[in-house]
């Protein structure tokens, strides 16, 4: 192969990178702090309930009940 024909080698940058992981973790943390504020400020429920699986399960069967 010649120099002209020759593939390029991209350098990955830095912020290509952190894009793919900083960005959905961003996401889901919004997602969970979201969660947490519409269950206690509209639900008026306690804080600690956010932490407990079964609290989950519990409104997911509410929202998926046949």
């Amino acid at each position: 192969m010649t120099e002209d024909n020759a593939p390029i080698k991209r350098k990955r940058s830095k912020w290509k990178i952190i894009q793919w992981f900083l960005i959905p973790l961003l996401l889901l943390l919004a997602l969970g702090g979201g969660l947490a504020a519409g269950y206690v400020v509209l639900g008026n429920k306690e804080l600690s309930d956010v932490f407990h699986w079964s609290t989950w399960k519990h409104v997911y069967d509410l929202v998926f009940a046949p």
